[in-house]
């Protein structure tokens, strides 16, 4: 029989399901009334096609960024903020993450594109630009025919596949007859000289484009992006260093019937997670290491052997005072911002105040770009600072001695130059835009995720070294907060610490020891067969993921008595027996291990000759050659410019002699190896 409803009847039962929705849905309708991300940006707009985003905002010049760690992003905008200001071009720059490119062929002749990509891992493209990956190698020949474009790529030399992301962006974009203007940059963090090739390639690319476009220059003059605007009152919707809007208490998280937090956990949302035990790892004075355990069990987060944890770190309470010192800043003062372009996005949770934004959301102890540092001329306090700033700018060499060197960092510098007064005309505007986005420091997880499921290790050395222009020590952000995080939960006294850190965090999130973290996939990997062989190679903390690996072998043997290992042999190099990393662990392991596990030990400092990994590889030449022939993994983690080299070296002496080759073939044939995944670098 059919129901019959009349109109009232109707109107009731739709009431009645309009209710159960808002209340179902009560978190999601909360968080968009209530959210304060007030900024208007083309990706909130819901439009993802890049041409009509460009035409809908009127733009005529395009930069797009490819970035694993910010590195990438922040040059994209220093680079077209300097367009917009030189050359009065309207500029849009943007994530490829955020847009779809199927519509790029469809930008106007008289539009250029300059792309800056990041190179992460072996020569791949960053997380966020898979889908621009795809893009770029479906194109077919001529789909690009009418596009002009520039290409800065960021890269390590001390990496196989230097600069292979932007590489694979030249060579598709060639494929697809697309016009490259100027040289193809190339940034070499290896050699330290990322901001220096940076403003060569730049010089010589706006020249080009000045011809190609028939742009004329003009002085540079600050224009904010956005209108900053002055609040009264802290409300809940203010933040003050939170990580993310979601943990603003005008928001909610979310959780599952179980109360576990739900992400997605990522750059854009971390999780705030208790570290349950931390403990030093030397046993001597004069360096630190710490072992910290976050326990992960209340949020979905899982991570497999081998991936990274983000940790994301706040300024040191000395340096945020020097900061808002320098620049003559309010740390109360409450702002907020609005974009004055629609496609430019707010680089932090607004509103907020400056002490908050100092503190947890700049990079005001990073080094300094030279460009960034000249641009800061119009403020200069007084005509022989200003002078003295042009001079510092314009002379590469000069700069490098006087800052650089000193490792001097944004305050320390301007307030070197005036004498130690207050630069008091900088607009915060300009700062926020100058100064990067404080981003995650990534560490090797040294657990298993077979052995503890819900809990995560990290092994870091804490960075503090004495500065060569006298002035106290050369500190890191993120070590030295775990630092100061181990010796309060170990009730020590943090007094003789270089630096101390508000670890309570923004309305005491952060309390009873919990840091904002988030895990990256990695590719670096054990071997899906438990009986392939496997070395591995990791002086310092680049033995962190391999005690994760013999975890994770030592689990699986507890769980399949019966099964076999292929041979496993680690190579760890330390100074000496004080800073011999997780040494009463290691006899452990062998012991369950049996046969299938040896580690082979190199002490840089205890003879009378440094003997390095690299040394032992050569002592053991004929089992690594053995291992390498039976179709091993290897694996090489830790310092990019020395150790991974050498240890290059010398597995391709042991070849070349093994094999009867030349140095040049068994180069090729490392080379191979990288290729097909079965020599993996983790290395920095």
């Amino acid at each position: 029989m059919a129901l019959k409803m009349d109109n009232t009847d109707l109107a009731v039962l739709c009431a009645l399901i309009l209710a159960v929705t808002v209340y179902l849905k009560r978190d999601i309708i909360k968080e968009l009334l209530f959210s304060n991300d007030d900024s208007i940006s083309a990706e909130s707009s819901g439009c993802r096609d890049i041409a009509k985003v460009m035409k809908d905002n009127n733009k005529n010049y395009l930069v797009l960024y490819a970035s694993q760690t910010g590195t990438a992003e922040d040059y994209a905008k220093k680079f077209s903020k300097e367009l917009a200001a030189k050359f009065s071009l309207n500029v849009m720059c943007a994530d490829v993450e955020n847009y779809e490119f199927d519509t790029l062929h469809e930008l106007p002749q008289n539009v250029v594109v300059s792309f800056f990509v990041s190179t992460y891992g072996e020569g791949e493209f960053p997380d966020s630009a898979v889908h621009f990956e795809d893009f770029l190698s479906n194109a077919d020949e001529g789909d690009l025919s009418n596009l002009r474009y520039t290409l800065f790529g960021l890269g390590n030399s001390t990496y196989e596949f230097y600069n292979g992301a932007s590489k694979k962006v030249l060579e598709h974009l060639k494929k697809s007859q697309a016009t490259l203007i100027g040289e193809h940059g190339l940034a070499d963090d290896g050699a330290g000289t990322t901001d220096e090739d940076y403003l060569a390639w730049k010089e010589s690319v706006f020249e080009a484009l000045k011809d190609q476009l028939h742009l004329s220059e003009h002085e540079q003059k600050y224009v904010p992006s956005f209108k900053l605007e002055k609040l009264d009152a802290i409300s809940d919707n203010v933040s003050l260093g939170e990580p993310s809007l979601q943990y603003l208490p005008c928001n909610s998280l979310s959780f599952n019937s179980e109360g576990v937090q739900l992400g997605p956990f990522d750059l854009n949302q971390p999780y705030v997670a208790p570290v349950v035990k931390s403990r030093e790892l030397f046993r001597a004075g004069d360096r630190s290491c710490v072992h910290s355990e976050f326990d992960m069990s209340g949020s979905n987060i899982k991570y497999t052997t081998g991936d990274h944890l983000g940790v994301w770190p706040s300024n040191a309470d000395e340096k945020v005072e020097k900061f808002l010192y320098a620049f003559n800043l309010s740390p109360e003062t409450i702002f907020d911002l609005k974009p004055l372009d629609s496609t430019i996005e707010v680089p932090f949770p607004t509103p907020t105040t400056i002490g908050a934004a100092v503190r947890h959301y700049m990079e005001i102890t990073g080094p300094i770009s030279r460009q960034n540092f000249g641009s800061l001329v119009q403020f200069a306090p007084s005509s022989e600072v200003k002078e003295k700033l042009q001079e510092l700018a314009a002379d590469k060499d000069q700069f490098s001695i006087e800052i650089t060197s000193k490792y001097f960092d944004l305050a320390d510098a301007v307030l070197h130059l005036s004498g130690g007064a207050k630069w008091r005309t900088v607009p915060w505007e300009f700062l926020i835009e100058t100064v990067p986005h404080l981003q995650p420091r990534y560490y090797s997880i040294s657990s298993s995720s077979l052995w503890e499921k819900q809990t995560i290790h990290t092994t870091a050395i804490v960075e503090s070294f004495p500065n060569p222009a006298g002035e106290g020590n050369v500190v890191g952000v993120a070590t030295n907060l775990l630092k100061n995080l181990q010796v309060l939960q170990n009730k020590g006294d943090t007094k003789s610490l270089d630096v101390h850190f508000d670890l309570s965090g923004p309305r005491d999130l952060f309390s009873d020891f919990k840091l904002p973290v988030h895990v990256r996939r990695s590719g670096f990997k054990l071997p899906t067969n438990p009986q392939t062989p496997v070395i591995m190679i990791g002086p310092g903390t680049g033995v962190a993921p391999f005690r994760g690996f013999i975890r994770e072998r030592v689990k699986y043997a507890e769980t399949h008595e019966n099964s076999k290992l292929g041979k496993h042999l680690l190579f760890y190099g330390s100074r000496n027996l004080d800073d011999f990393l997780y040494r009463e662990e290691w006899p452990e392991y062998a012991k369950k291990l049996g046969s299938t596990f040896e580690m082979i030990v190199a002490h840089s400092r205890m003879g009378p000759k440094k003997v390095y990994v690299q040394d032992k590889l050569l002592e053991r030449e004929e089992e690594v050659l053995s291992l390498m022939n039976a179709g091993c993994f290897l694996y090489v983690c830790g310092d990019a410019k020395g150790m991974a080299q050498g240890v290059h070296a010398a597995l391709v002496d042991i070849l070349a002699r093994g094999k009867s080759i030349s140095k040049e073939d068994a180069t090729e044939m490392i080379r191979m190896l990288k290729t097909s995944g079965k020599y993996q670098e983790d290395v920095w």
